[in-house]
């Protein structure tokens, strides 16, 4: 692995630990959406919710590609306007972990800017990053396609937006696909929260330094970085629940 130069954040349940239900109730607000706004039977709402999250990435660009119209800022006001941010609390570890890396560091989230914003504000991190890769990055109202992780379109477009190599820039995220997406653009990356045989994974991002601490070493080119990373995918570990959890957006 070269040497690192950027490393590229998810936010939901990368950031902060999916136990805090953020993730779960977006998925209780897009199926109510959907029941509510698009007329989606309530009975088939949940089942097609989870099957436009598997098949486009997010549940929202698959309504789309399915020829639903509304509009997307009140779709993200509705999914979001009402999650419980209280549960989020102002995390100095991992603000100190954060400001302590030497290298540039983004969010890449599919969620709109908006929450993106509030939960980074509520995490007090918001500052740490220097900037926040989002839905309105790619996507315009109304656009009749929706852009979003882990298509190789979303990647290619972060990484230029970014001026990152992907080479030197190694990702964070809780879906394996998004990984995967992301190995895919020719990034390194990593698996949060989730246990995968072949993938290098990490518990929480507040255990990088101890996974990684070849990130603060700034000397000359050092292979370390490789090879914990593929330690890390060699090691035999527990397979993660088949759950699949719903994107926001």
């Amino acid at each position: 692995m070269e040497r690192v130069e950027c490393l590229l954040f998810d936010l939901d349940d990368t950031l902060y630990p999916s136990s805090l239900g953020i993730l779960s109730s977006c998925a209780k607000n897009i199926v109510d959406f959907m029941v509510q706004r698009l007329a989606i039977p309530a009975d088939d709402a949940p089942h097609l919710c989870i099957s436009l999250y598997r098949s486009h990435g997010t549940t929202m660009a698959g309504l789309v590609s399915l020829g639903y119209t509304f509009d997307y800022d009140e779709f993200h006001e509705f999914v979001h306007g009402r999650l419980p941010y209280d549960a989020l609390r102002p995390d100095p570890a991992l603000r100190s972990l954060l400001l302590s890396l030497p290298q540039r560091k983004l969010v890449f989230t599919n969620a709109d800017r908006v929450h993106a914003e509030k939960a980074l504000s509520e995490l007090g991190i918001e500052d740490c990053f220097e900037r926040v890769i989002c839905f309105e990055t790619f996507n315009r109202n109304g656009t009749a396609r929706v852009v979003c992780k882990p298509s190789l379109e979303a990647f290619h477009h972060a990484i230029s937006i970014a001026g990152v190599d992907p080479s030197k820039t190694l990702f964070f995220d809780d879906s394996l696909r998004n990984v995967e997406g992301a190995k895919l653009a020719g990034m390194h990356a990593v698996l949060v929260g989730s246990h995968m045989r072949g993938i290098a994974c990490i518990d929480t991002v507040h255990s990088l330094k101890e996974a990684l601490p070849v990130l603060w070493q700034e000397e000359e080119k050092d292979d370390s970085g490789d090879e914990l990373l593929q330690n890390a995918a060699d090691e035999t570990l527990a397979v993660p629940s088949e759950v699949v959890p719903v994107a926001a957006s």
